[in-house]
């Protein structure tokens, strides 16, 4: 992107999305895209939402159309209390906070802590979207290891000793794009050391709802509450049209991410926070997520299914007990980028997965999978051309 002089110097680290960029040239209609990472419209609640909006304006009137706190619509944030006393997360109803996305989250723990050339650590690979959020604020970004089972708690501990970062970035419940959820054991790990060494932690957790299989576990935040600022969002279980996500933090922090937001945008949209209230207070989400989770349940199954049977002998891949992606790895000599290309030929599209690295030398060898979009057929249909796609490119 070209960098004109009036700009701010800030806007060289920004930049569009590669993913987003990536897919358009598998925008046509004849190409099955395994590239996005966006729920399936099937698993939007259309049956009800009229209902809600009913309810939402019987229950709150004006209120709902009026501003709001920037702090959240009171309604939601007193429902939320329970919804995340769920997940053994107990909180008061001033603790928890209101976004417009959990995206905003991260953008505005950039923009509270981090000066040029600040250290962040993130895992490797790590979402793509939180290094857009923290790029224009300059940071110096460290990677933690990770391995089969997520994260290593002793990378964490030996980055934090040799980097102090202002604070660690963390997906560990069907983590994007690995799909990889760490373990009770790691998690317990990982907060004795963030408590120990008094480290900030962001725990980005918007796809723990949707488990398949396997035991749950609780968030790292409830081991160690003090150190983690904990992100959920709406946007996989109800839609992310709604664009509403949530926090818990600790008090060193929360009220400068309020007044971050203040800035912004004054108040996430007062409709929108009334539509999620009734959705948890009425019960709608209890009765809705097993319907989301059968729908992907076997569109998981599938794709693993087919990648078992096209995929050569020398990939892997991740085995996910849930989220929205499975992580292919190749052979070394694997280019993702030319078999990204030759499956394009192929009419089959997914992300390379070197993006999700903040080292660009990394992933070279890696892809990322999405089956929450496609149809089981199409699924089906998709693997088997890029099982022949990965074939064409490395016997070339």
């Amino acid at each position: 992107m070209q960098h004109d002089t009036f700009l701010a110097g800030r806007t060289r680290n920004m930049g569009s999305s590669a993913i987003r960029e990536i897919l358009k040239l598998a925008a046509r209609p004849d190409i099955i895209s395994l590239g996005g990472g966006m729920p399936s419209p099937d698993a939007f609640p259309t049956e009800f939402i009229d209902e809600l909006y009913r309810r939402a304006m019987d229950h709150y009137g004006t209120e709902a159309l009026q501003y709001t706190r920037t702090e959240g619509f009171p309604a939601l944030r007193k429902a939320l209390v329970d919804h995340l006393a769920g997940q053994n997360i107990e909180v008061g109803a001033d603790e928890v906070f209101v976004t417009t996305g959990s995206q905003s989250v991260l953008d505005a723990m950039g923009k509270i802590l981090v000066s040029p050339g600040d250290h962040i650590a993130v895992e490797a690979p790590t979402y793509l979207g939180a290094l857009q959020a923290f790029n224009p604020y300059e940071p110096s970004y460290v990677q933690i290891d990770t391995d089969e089972y997520g994260l290593i708690p002793e990378s964490l501990e030996r980055v934090i000793a040799e980097h102090n970062p202002k604070f660690a970035y963390l997906s560990p419940t069907f983590q994007n794009p690995t799909g990889r959820t760490l373990s009770l054991d790691r998690r317990k790990q990982v907060a004795e050391i963030i408590r120990r060494s008094d480290t900030l932690v962001i725990e980005d957790d918007p796809y723990g709802a949707l488990r398949y299989r396997g035991e749950w576990a609780p968030p790292i935040q409830t081991f160690a509450p003090e150190q983690v600022v904990y992100t959920g969002s709406f946007s996989k279980v109800f839609a992310p049209g709604l664009r509403v996500g949530y926090y818990v933090a600790p008090e060193r922090v929360r009220q400068w991410l309020v007044i971050a937001k203040q800035g912004v945008d004054l108040n996430t949209s007062s409709l929108t926070q009334a539509l999620c209230t009734e959705f948890i207070a009425g019960g709608y989400h209890d009765r809705h997520l097993p319907k989301i989770i059968e729908i992907y349940r076997p569109k998981q199954e599938v794709m693993l299914e087919e990648m078992k049977r096209h995929f050569p002998d020398s990939f892997t891949w991740t085995q996910p007990d849930g989220g929205m992606f499975i992580w292919a790895e190749g052979p070394a000599e694997a280019d993702m980028e030319k078999i990204y290309e030759e499956g394009i030929r192929n009419k089959v599209a997914f992300v390379p997965g070197k993006f999700f690295y903040s080292d660009p030398e990394s992933g070279r060898a890696t892809m990322r999978l999405n089956f929450t979009v496609n149809s089981e057929e199409n699924i089906r249909t998709a693997i088997e051309r890029l099982g022949a796609s990965i074939r064409n490119v490395l016997s070339g």
